[in-house]
């Protein structure tokens, strides 16, 4: 399946000192066939459409299912404008955002759509992730503890399970901990014999936590 170009919407404002750029860079993007409909708003001109994408400095833009603000440059557009052709962008965007601070942001963007949440184990089973990254997906995984979302990711937390780095199987004992599915605790059992003592003992607490289910 071929997927579209993004779409890109890009507020400014006639003293930021970075909007030529953008608009310049999504210009040259266009002319690549990289990105689809270019759509440039005065956000001064426009206060309620501003105001309703919750624009708050320029430049912001929105390309595809990505939001960005401030400068950045035509290799970067270039970067995003790939990423949001597939599922490799959702991780690469999640990351961005919680790098950036924005963990409700984040939080609000798989909350659109949970199919994203499958994209975050990515981080999970990178070790070498920036800590605070890793710490920031835990916690949105987290988040739909004993749903139907985090349930659908069983195969590849189980997966995980027996990843060559203790820190990653430890994180994934965890998150199937948190599934609230019977059929978790087959890999978190295998677990209790992890030559790691840590995943032995997170696989212990997860296995304590299914073992309560009905």
């Amino acid at each position: 399946m071929t997927i579209s170009a993004p779409d890109a919407l890009l507020f400014v404002t006639p003293d930021c000192p970075h909007c030529a750029m953008v608009q310049r860079g999504l210009a040259e993007l266009q002319k690549q066939t990289l990105v689809g409909t270019v759509t440039v708003v005065d956000a001064g001109e426009h206060p309620d459409l501003a105001a309703e994408h919750g624009v708050r400095a320029a430049p912001w833009l929105k390309l595809g299912p990505f939001t960005l603000t401030g400068a950045h440059s035509v290799a970067e557009l270039r970067q995003w404008a790939e990423w949001a052709q597939g599922e490799e962008g959702t991780a690469h965007y999640v990351a961005y955002l919680l790098h950036e601070g924005g963990y409700a942001h984040a939080s609000a963007f798989i909350h659109a759509d949970t199919l994203r949440l499958k994209s975050l184990l990515a981080i999970v089973a990178d070790p070498a992730a920036n800590l605070e990254v890793r710490l920031g997906v835990s916690a949105l995984l987290e988040a739909y503890a004993n749903t139907p979302e985090l349930q659908r990711l069983l195969p590849q937390l189980g997966e995980l399970s027996r990843h060559a780095d203790h820190r990653v199987r430890a994180d994934a004992c965890h998150l199937l901990g948190l599934t609230g599915s019977a059929a978790a605790r087959a890999p978190v059992a295998a677990c209790l014999h992890d030559a790691s003592e840590e995943v032995r003992e997170i696989a212990a607490e997860a296995l304590a936590a299914l073992a309560k289910l009905k």
